[in-house]
């Protein structure tokens, strides 16, 4: 009898797995999203959907090794890695590639320590094929990423090599609006997961049942959000040109290139003084503002504080930038009318590299803007602009 095609292998892999108390959870993802087995991928591949699977490698795998592969890229699905951590990527792919793969086999040897179902990936020597270490239990891709980050400044390897590849490029040319039906296709494979778990009634999975628990309700760091949309709207300042020669060094008898976004210009931030945004969240939010500009260095950060209009206008600059927590006044508190924010920096002139707006989201519009705005939501989730980017925060 001929030998079974990985094709038919890996459909059975996968029945296996929704057989299985602790995996079944996983059925919905694994049912969302193309999968594929082709020769031209190396090991296995996800773009935070689809699936595929190198032809060569899968046929090396035992169907144990195989489940454990189907099931480490469909929780990279799940737990929107290559979307959520979009700027550890960026700021380096190799450690951000090991902290998404730390999590989740971490998590898929805790399942099945004695690899009565799953078993990880083996090298001929018989050690394991990927990124593994207990101490991260328990853990995010973040937190993993910081360790990580400081082991490779003091000299260490930075985290080890996985064996699958994670589409971080193709996730990224994603519009916001395909993130958001990709989120809401993930949320709802989550769920006929749950449902399919609860129906079967089996043991449990330990702590993969408290992760589906966790992603049913994902908490995304507003913080990261924030630091993402405006380090990504002054990225521009890090190209050189020698379209336009570099003034400063000129009478040094150097001439360099221009750097093309080199003075960062001015960041606007908005703040709704109509509603219930308490004094804990604007500490908070003002302070990650600042922390942030410390980082992207804005030629000034313009703060507004809004109702029906603009009743506060305070300018912070390179030399009192540091005193903006401290030195800020929030004025008004009457309705609510979001068109007085560009309407007032129509009329003072304001060109901002983009606009940051801290609402409870009680708006009746959104208002019509012309540079990047993003709405930083408190305590209000059912609230997301059709204009910009929403991100979400509570107390």
């Amino acid at each position: 009898m001929a030998s079974m095609s990985v094709e038919r292998r890996l459909q059975k892999a996968k029945i296996t797995l929704l057989r299985k108390p602790d995996y079944v959870m996983w059925s919905g993802l694994m049912m969302m999203g193309s999968t594929e087995v082709r020769d031209d991928v190396p090991t296995a591949y996800t773009n935070g959907r689809d699936e595929k699977y190198g032809r060569a490698w899968m046929g090396t795998l035992s169907d144990k090794e195989m489940m454990f592969v189907i099931l480490h890229e469909n929780m990279h699905k799940g737990f929107r890695h290559l979307y959520v951590w979009r700027s550890l990527w960026m700021e380096n792919p190799q450690l951000a590639n090991a902290a998404c793969d730390f999590v989740i086999n971490g998590m898929i040897v805790d399942s099945d320590p004695n690899e009565t179902t799953v078993a990880f990936p083996k090298k001929p020597d018989g050690t394991k094929m990927g990124c593994y270490d207990p101490r991260f239990q328990g853990m995010n891709a973040k937190q993993v990423f910081e360790i990580l980050k400081k082991e490779q400044q003091g000299g260490k390897s930075g985290g080890g090599e996985g064996f699958d590849d994670h589409g971080w490029e193709e996730a990224n040319e994603l519009t916001e609006q395909e993130v958001k039906e990709l989120e809401r296709d993930i949320d709802r494979a989550l769920r006929q997961g749950q449902i399919a778990a609860s129906k079967m009634a089996g043991k449990g999975g330990g702590n993969m049942d408290r992760a589906l628990g966790e992603l049913l309700k994902p908490e995304v760091d507003w913080r990261e959000q924030l630091r993402e949309f405006i380090t990504s709207i002054c990225n521009s300042k890090d190209a050189s040109s020698w379209r336009r020669v570099n003034r400063r060094f000129i009478g040094h008898d150097i001439y360099m290139p221009s750097l093309v976004g080199e003075s960062v210009g001015r960041i606007v931030v908005g703040i709704d003084t109509s509603g219930s945004i308490g004094g804990r969240i604007l500490d908070r939010f003002l302070t990650e503002v600042k922390a942030i500009a410390d980082d992207v260095h804005p030629e000034a950060i313009e703060l507004l504080y809004w109702d029906t209009e603009v009743a506060g206008h305070e300018t912070y600059d390179v030399g009192s930038m540091g005193m903006l927590v401290q030195s800020t006044r929030p004025k008004g508190g009457g309705g609510t009318l979001v068109e007085c924010v560009p309407a007032y920096m129509k009329n003072k002139q304001l060109k901002p590299e983009c606009v940051i707006m801290l609402t409870d989201g009680c708006v009746s519009s959104w208002g019509v803007w012309d540079v990047p705005v993003l709405w930083v939501v408190a305590g209000n989730e059912g609230a997301t602009a059709p204009v910009g980017k929403t991100i979400h925060v509570t107390e």
